[in-house]
């Protein structure tokens, strides 16, 4: 079974686990949610597999020797819904919000999706300017810090529909869905997960930079871009922390922001030309 085969089983089994998410909002079952959940981790697990195969195969490219599968947009974007996934889990295993899941999953499967319907599975040796361990440390602290700010914009969106909704009557009395206030709170801690990792992506990005092109920054669109969205959670967790800002106002720059970092991701690299053009391919 080729690493292909394996993500398009990744996908699959993510479809069922979003499936059974919202079954378990439909039915408010909780024992289908350990179902949900245990769904999710097969997902991951096949999700891992998957991309520890790939690093495999490139190994068997002719005059290869072998790299992290993370050099084009096909390899990156199955590493972000791979890091989706995993912050996640992670929450989950903390604060045991099985119904976030809902929002978030299918972050990560239109993820899955969007790599095999426009990405090429091809694997190819590297260009000379990924030739290096650079690639790996930029590529991972970036990806982790874009998939905490998905997640948390998938809780933005989950906190701008339950307020619309208005408050419910089981609120604080077995409701499945998380309340307003953790909500709000689980907004703030994956932004602040995603910050160190975006401040160590762009640090890594400027030392590869100079190791590949001999300068640390040069304005490039993705560098600008990287900036960009490096102030506006800046900005987020400035007005959190001496504004107070929360609630509706937080949940919309949270999804401000991850707009802007998706652009970032996929604007900049498909749409304008510069250094880092080579990722959309």
């Amino acid at each position: 079974m080729s690493s292909a085969q394996l993500f398009n089983f990744a996908t699959a089994i993510y479809f069922a686990a979003m499936v059974l998410l919202a079954l378990v909002l439909l039915l408010r079952n909780r024992r289908l949610g350990t179902l949900a959940i245990a769904t999710v981790w097969g997902g991951f697990v096949v999700h891992s597999a998957a991309i520890g195969l790939r690093w495999v195969e490139s190994y068997r490219l002719p005059g290869s020797i072998g790299h992290a599968p993370l050099s084009n947009l096909y390899e990156s974007v199955v590493f972000f819904a791979w890091s989706i996934v995993l912050i996640y889990l992670l929450i989950d295993l903390r604060l045991r919000q099985r119904s976030v899941g809902i929002f978030v999953v299918p972050f990560a499967l239109l993820a899955m999706c969007g790599a095999q319907l426009w990405g090429n599975d091809a694997i190819e040796p590297l260009v000379p300017a990924l030739q290096s361990n650079w690639l790996t440390y930029h590529v991972v602290t970036c990806f982790l810090g874009y998939a905490a700010f998905a997640v948390g914009c998938a809780v933005s969106i989950m906190y701008l529909v339950k307020s619309a909704l208005g408050p419910s009557k089981k609120e604080g009395s077995g409701e499945l869905l998380p309340s307003l206030e953790q909500l709000d709170d689980l907004n703030y801690k994956a932004i602040m997960i995603g910050f160190p990792f975006l401040t160590l992506g762009i640090v890594t990005g400027a030392a590869w930079a100079n190791y590949a092109w001999g300068t640390y920054w040069s304005w490039d669109p993705k560098e600008t871009w990287s900036l960009i969205v490096w102030f506006v959670y800046a900005a987020f967790l400035h007005a959190r922390l001496t504004r107070g800002w929360s609630g509706r106002r937080a949940a919309w720059l949270s999804i401000v922001g991850f707009a802007a970092t998706l652009f970032c991701y996929l604007g900049v690299n498909l749409l304008l030309s510069g250094l880092h053009s080579y990722g959309s391919g």
